[in-house]
């Protein structure tokens, strides 16, 4: 038994750090930061995340068997184990103790054996000593009767001896029967039925160590079922055309370069295609890498060429500098680029906006309860954090109005939408992105996001607060914010913001 115990700690620790090297697998390659919340837009990338989830789900099996297999086998049987050594201890002690009386018994029966010998030689000598006097002439009455008596009192004692080793034989006789028919095979019979105890307990923990597997084996294949359809799931085409849209840079595409005719002489003035081959953007490069120019698209007169090029990289050094000072409104990125990235920056302070607002609407109706019990606070103090939110307010809206104004500028002079894929014309989408269409659609419902039991009675007398009762059962709608309140439903639908310092949190 202390044998396959030491099996089944060696088999949980192998489990234990087989899950927590697929734990640290998963969380290495698990998606960070918001680069990789835009990769799982792309179904792959959205499957390889659900895969390691449902791998991070098969390592908690993993744990659950190791677990299990340390409460259900090794900690019981450590505890059947100790209790088996002290039953054996007693059984082998019971033993000895029954070997000790018999050789007690044994030592008792051969001390009176000896007793009994040496008074019969003692009985013997008197004897012999009696029948010396009395053949001897010279021994008078008296010594011979004398000698006679002695021989027959040594004879008596010896016979008595004799009676008590004759008793203390037959004793020791069934004493001995007792402890070798009776005694040892009890104890014996109960040794043996401990180890049938202890080899069936082993044979349960044999079979408890396969049915821990079974147990956990449905949930591990519904893990390797959800690996699987996370592949199936995988749609090339939706990906293939997600990457376009979000790499496409909305640049037309060059036009012809034209002729120039070297036969009519020096021209006073250069053509505006031939200054300019359409703005000088050179060739054209896929996903927003930067623009190399190509001098060799450039064509000048001979006696003129030096004069061209010293035009053309003023122009582009202005540009340069352009590209540096309106980095802040991304104007020095591809058109495409550009409304994404003033998209992203509308939503992000738009977030940061609504958080702001709902801050200051919590410490607006703090402040009213501070005034209606002013025990709970000073309505004064909250006056600093009413005026700084009111300020960040301010600045946000300015912020988002001067980037939804870019954005406009944006979207404003593009020409009509054409078909997404690598053949298209790089205009206008109709669909005003599909990032700002799908956010107008929808709504954010929300939704509970756990429950709480009351702590204490509040009476929301303010607006927008609620009223509850001590261990009343609340779901949480809105967690605390920071300032001290959280949005609530009850039971009734009544909805509203209580002291989250009332309740506690049950699930």
């Amino acid at each position: 038994m202390d044998r396959y115990i030491k099996f089944v700690k060696e088999r949980t620790d192998i489990e234990q750090n087989y899950a927590k090297q697929l734990r640290n697998l998963t969380k290495k390659y698990n998606k960070r930061g918001n680069k990789d919340d835009q990769d799982c837009k792309y179904s792959n990338h959205a499957a390889f995340q659900e895969i390691l989830k449902e791998l991070n789900d098969y390592a908690g099996q993993r744990e659950v068997i190791a677990e299990s297999m340390t409460t259900t086998i090794c900690t019981e049987l450590i505890k059947h184990l100790q209790d088996f050594k002290v039953e054996r201890k007693n059984h082998l002690l019971d033993v000895k103790k029954a070997q000790q009386n018999l050789d007690s018994a044994f030592k008792h029966l051969e001390t009176i054996k000896k007793r009994s010998a040496k008074e019969w030689a003692e009985a013997e000598k008197a004897t012999q000593q009696a029948e010396k006097i009395e053949s001897d002439t010279n021994s008078t009455k008296p010594d011979v009767d004398k000698a006679k008596q002695h021989a027959n009192v040594r004879t008596h004692i010896a016979e008595e001896c004799r009676t008590d080793y004759a008793a203390e034989l037959q004793k020791y006789n069934k004493e001995q029967k007792s402890h070798y028919y009776s005694e040892i095979p009890q104890i014996l019979n109960k040794l043996q039925d401990m180890d049938e105890r202890r080899i069936r307990i082993l044979a349960e923990k044999y079979c408890r160590f396969s049915e821990i597997e079974k147990n956990v084996l449905s949930i591990i294949t519904k893990c390797l079922d959800g690996i699987t359809a996370a592949g199936k799931q995988i749609d090339e085409k939706k990906d293939s055309k997600l990457l376009i849209e979000q790499h496409k840079s909305g640049f037309e595409r060059p036009g012809d370069v034209e002729f120039e005719d070297y036969t009519q002489g020096v021209k006073k003035a250069i053509s505006e295609s031939s200054l300019n081959p359409p703005k000088v953007r050179g060739k054209l490069r896929l996903f927003g890498k930067k623009h190399k120019v190509n001098f060799h698209d450039v064509h000048t007169n001979a006696s003129h060429s030096l004069t061209h090029l010293c035009f053309y990289l003023f122009n582009l050094e202005n540009t340069k500098q352009r590209q540096i000072l309106n980095t802040k409104d991304f104007s020095h990125l591809p058109p495409e680029q550009r409304k994404k990235k003033l998209q992203a920056k509308i939503e992000e302070i738009s977030k940061d906006l609504q958080k702001t607002q709902d801050q200051s609407e919590a410490l607006d109706k703090m402040k009213g309860v501070y005034e209606q019990t002013p025990q709970m606070g000073d309505p004064a103090s909250l006056e600093p954090q009413i005026l700084e939110t009111s300020q960040k307010i301010n600045r946000l809206k300015g912020e988002l109005n001067k980037y939804e104004t870019w954005l406009s500028d944006a979207v404003g002079g593009e020409e009509s939408p054409s078909t997404i894929n690598n053949n298209s014309q790089h205009g206008n989408d109709n669909s005003q992105n599909i990032y700002t269409s799908f956010e107008e659609d929808f709504d954010d419902i929300p939704s509970p996001i756990g429950h709480c039991e009351a702590l204490y009675t509040f009476q929301g007398n303010s607006e927008g607060t609620v009223s509850i009762l001590e261990g009343e059962l609340l779901t949480i709608m809105e967690n605390d914010k920071g300032d001290g309140w959280m949005r609530v439903l009850k039971g009734n639908g009544e909805e509203g913001y209580i002291p989250s310092s009332y309740v506690k949190q049950t699930a």
